[in-house]
């Protein structure tokens, strides 16, 4: 099946290890996603997951995927992906991969995700925009987090 991805990437003024903790660390999850919990198991295999809304017992919106590569500093890679909202589910079948990599520059790093696996059919145009405006909230959510 065809597929179309997003890259999104952001230069920080923060060294790189740091930014990659930032993925990884639930509390800082929260802080640059607005998530209400986040759950990581920071390993190969591992699982990352991040759940909205106030009710716990009934959230907005659930993701979680596995971890298919931790390389830190530089490298994660989020696979499998279970999606959980109460509009419903997604009105196509997709296998998405997200790959975030953090290179260290002199003044910091540059933090990219790739997000792959959306169907090209016009079916997730609407998923896909809503997406691609989203990483853009959230690298600004990153930036705001980290204080640049």
């Amino acid at each position: 099946m065809a597929t179309r991805k997003h890259t999104c990437q952001m230069e920080f003024c923060t060294d790189a290890a740091r930014v990659f903790r930032m993925l990884i660390t639930p509390s800082d999850i929260r802080g640059w996603w607005d998530a209400a919990r986040a759950i990581v198991i920071p390993e190969t295999n591992g699982i990352w997951m991040a759940a909205w809304g106030e009710d716990e017992d009934r959230p907005d919106y659930v993701t979680a995927f596995r971890i298919r590569v931790f390389d830190p500093p530089r490298r994660l890679v989020l696979s499998d992906p279970h999606y959980l909202a109460k509009s419903g589910p997604l009105p196509f079948q997709a296998d998405f991969v997200t790959e975030f990599t953090v290179e260290p520059t002199q003044h910091g790093c540059i933090l990219r995700v790739v997000q792959d696996g959306f169907p090209t059919d016009s079916i997730a145009d609407k998923f896909y925009a809503s997406c691609e405006t989203g990483w853009q909230n959230t690298f600004e959510g990153i930036r705001r987090f980290l204080g640049e």
